[in-house]
């Protein structure tokens, strides 16, 4: 970890240095952009024990702070994870690159042809807790487009972010990408969140990845554009036409594939039709699971649940807990998804095609699904390579932030000499 004195001239050099590297970045070739990836996945690749040794301490230390199981799962490393981070990183080099595209061409009334090129949005800071894998997710989407980017981790996961940003550095400096493309902030001082939050000379855009206090803190105090999701209130409507053994496997695997992960189902939503035939079903498996139920009034007169209060439908709980509601048909739960959810990642278990589109086109959300978990809600899985998090915002991007999202357009205007008159 790097002394650092003066925290004001640690973060300015920081900032300019990705300023410098925004801009040569834009000269760089797919090619090259490519080679760097895959030299930045090799060095991982290579040096697999010494991430998971580091990964360890912070384990331990976490382990002895009494941090939650949730968080603790997002900041475990294995080889599984490690794999994940490399092929993730193999994958972005193998997508088109945004950067350059030209679209919408056409001429105007005036003879002028106007067109769209996608370009990069400069420098983009990465606020995130816990997970050290967006260490690597985010440093490969942000070089494939383009951009430069200032890495802030949690304190929680110091010693694994730095062991992967040293590998991710060894990459860069045997390609012809800048070394400076990728930047890690080496302190756990959290001054340095309000440093890198205020640096709009440098700094194009912010985006957190953490819970709902970061990312608060982070929408408060940024005097630089943020993408952001606060909460991951996802849900699971069984509607009465479901098949109700694929809504009993998608309902459980939703919610117990991951409990830490914001995709996580929080709150189960059923069918009075079919409730009382697939609650009991429902209650073994997550008594299995040892999940805890909080239920509505009949959803307890079905089974055995705790009683769910006003405050469990607007909440995340990111644990072995959920709550279920039974409602009175698709109308009541698109009703109750747009009321309490957090326009993150909704699903309805139907075998009626007409719902099923119903559902899609009035839940407002940014992923909205049918018949599968809200689990699948990933950049990775959505054929992104990667995501550097997932935006429940409406302007710039939306859903998982994968190439497109950290990318803009410019108007390109082309003419032969016509002048503009009255």
């Amino acid at each position: 970890m790097t002394d650092i004195t003066d925290l004001t001239q640690y973060m300015t050099r920081l900032g300019e240095g990705a300023y410098q590297a925004s801009r040569d970045l834009s000269s760089l070739s797919t090619e090259q952009k490519n080679k760097a990836l895959e030299l930045m996945a090799e060095s991982l690749s290579d040096n697999k024990e010494d991430l998971l040794e580091a990964n360890k301490e912070d384990i331990n230390k976490a382990n002895e702070s009494g941090i939650s199981s949730a968080l603790l799962d997002r900041l475990e490393l294995n080889e599984d994870r490690i794999e994940s981070m490399i092929s993730g990183l193999i994958s972005i080099s193998k997508l088109p690159d945004p950067i350059g595209e030209i679209t919408n061409l056409k001429p105007t009334p005036s003879g002028i042809n106007v067109s769209q090129m996608r370009v990069p949005l400069g420098v983009v800071g990465i606020i995130y807790e816990s997970r050290p894998n967006v260490t690597a997710d985010a440093a490969g989407l942000c070089l494939k487009s383009g951009n430069a980017c200032i890495l802030r981790g949690g304190s929680e996961s110091i010693n694994s972010n730095l062991a992967i940003y040293k590998n991710l550095l060894k990459g860069l400096e045997t390609s012809e990408a800048p070394n400076n493309s990728i930047q890690l902030v080496e302190t756990v001082d959290r001054e340095a969140v309000k440093k890198l939050l205020s640096m709009k000379e440098w700094i194009d855009v912010v985006i957190p990845r953490g819970g709902k206090g970061l990312v608060q803190l982070v929408s408060d105090e940024a005097k630089v554009p943020v993408i952001k999701h606060l909460d991951g209130i996802c849900h699971v409507y069984i509607d009465g036409d479901c098949d109700e053994d694929k809504a009993v496997s998608i309902a459980v695997n939703a919610k117990t594939y991951r409990f830490g992960i914001c995709g996580a189902m929080e709150t189960l939503l059923v069918d009075r039709k079919v409730a009382k035939s697939i609650l009991p079903k429902i209650y073994d498996e997550f008594t299995k699971e040892e999940v805890e139920m909080r239920g509505c009034s009949v959803t307890n007169d079905i089974i055995s649940a705790a009683s769910a209060s006003d405050e469990d439908w607007v909440t995340e709980y990111l644990a072995p807990i959920i709550s279920i509601k039974v409602v009175e048909g698709i109308k009541e739960a698109i009703d109750h998804i747009n009321n309490f959810g957090s326009s993150h990642s909704d699903c309805i278990v139907t075998e009626d095609l007409a719902k099923a589109e119903l559902f899609l086109n009035k839940v407002d959300s940014s992923s909205v699904m049918h018949n599968v978990p809200t689990c699948w809600a990933d950049g990775y899985e959505y054929g992104l390579g990667a995501e550097v998090g997932i935006s429940t915002d409406k302007f710039h991007a939306r859903g998982p932030v994968g190439l497109e999202g950290l990318t803009s357009q410019k108007y390109l205007v082309k003419g032969k000499g016509e002048l503009r008159g009255n």
